[in-house]
């Protein structure tokens, strides 16, 4: 066995030259920042070839550009308090960074906190979850894992000081997997109201498809530029319906977000599309409740 550890260190720097050479938009820096070490643990089993190597290192990049990803959290530190929980049994482990509003700025606010524990607190929802998802596998390595992990953080994005969108990302770890599925719940609470706005609070009424051509737009733009997107393929209406509130807001755009396969596989693309806001004019709802109209 001693020979596997010098082939393993050879096939990873063939699949590092290979990647930098097809994907130069890249940064140098980040690739140099993730490790062996951290893509390929070396008590794990795994298929030893510089292919799966490349994609392994690509899915940990996404995973990286995901969590380092800018938000407003100290804008809004008034505001959005960090609460957090953590349970660690012998088959799994549940690990939560979870928004509070808080409430002496406006005691309505406790309609968010409420939605949050009963959301992500609910620790008999989320076992069963844990149990049932573990079989729904995306396209993932496989290894030899033996605890489920349930990891969740957000982040946090405020548009015009009358509403706060809220990215909740969960890090699925399934046993028998080398890397983690990824999951996303997106949140829009109006401060002004104290509710919860969903997509037909932003948009006109039937505009679905109109919606769902002008996320196909995007991708088709970003696979011709030759981007990230390389393997990735429209999203079809209904995978949108599904969807159509999985969104987060800011001054300048609109971004949606789909769990691990639905637009992209794991190893190639992001897990978002973002559209201008000016492109969204002929859809956007007339009405005064609507913060993207000022």
């Amino acid at each position: 066995m001693n020979y596997v550890l010098p082939i393993l260190v050879v096939l990873f720097f063939i699949g590092c030259k290979e990647n930098s050479e097809k994907d130069p938009t890249t940064p140098h820096n980040q690739q140099e920042q993730i490790t062996f070490e951290q893509v390929l643990p070396f008590d794990t089993i795994f298929p030893v070839n510089d292919a799966e190597l490349e994609k392994t290192l690509s899915i940990e990049l996404k995973r990286k550009q995901l969590i380092e990803k800018k938000d407003d959290k100290a804008e809004l530190q008034d505001l959005v308090i960090p609460k957090s929980f953590k349970k660690d049994e012998d088959l799994y482990l549940i690990d939560f960074n979870y928004p509070y509003l808080n409430e002496s700025l406006k005691p309505s606010y406790v309609n968010f906190n409420e939605y949050m524990e009963e959301t992500y607190l609910n620790l008999n929802r989320v076992e069963a979850e844990i149990l049932e998802d573990k079989e729904l596998f995306c396209d993932t390595l496989f290894i030899n894992r033996f605890k489920e992990q349930r990891l969740v953080d957000y982040k946090v994005y405020n548009l015009n000081e009358n509403l706060i969108s809220v990215l909740m990302y969960k890090e699925n770890y399934y046993s028998g997997t080398l890397h983690p599925s990824y999951t996303f719940d997106c949140l829009n609470f109006s401060l002004d109201r104290s509710v919860f706005m969903c997509y037909e609070d932003f948009f006109n009424q039937g505009s679905e498809e109109e919606m769902t051509r002008l996320l196909n737009e995007t991708l088709r733009e970003q696979l011709a530029r030759g981007d990230i997107y390389y393997a990735c393929w429209e999203i079809s209406f209904d995978d949108f319906f599904d969807y159509k509130n999985n969104f987060v807001i800011d001054d300048n755009k609109v971004e949606y977000y789909f769990d691990d396969c639905v637009i992209c596989p794991s190893y190639t693309g992001t897990y978002s599309v973002e559209i201008p806001l000016v492109k969204l004019l002929p859809v956007l709802k007339k009405y005064d409740h609507n913060p993207l109209i000022m």
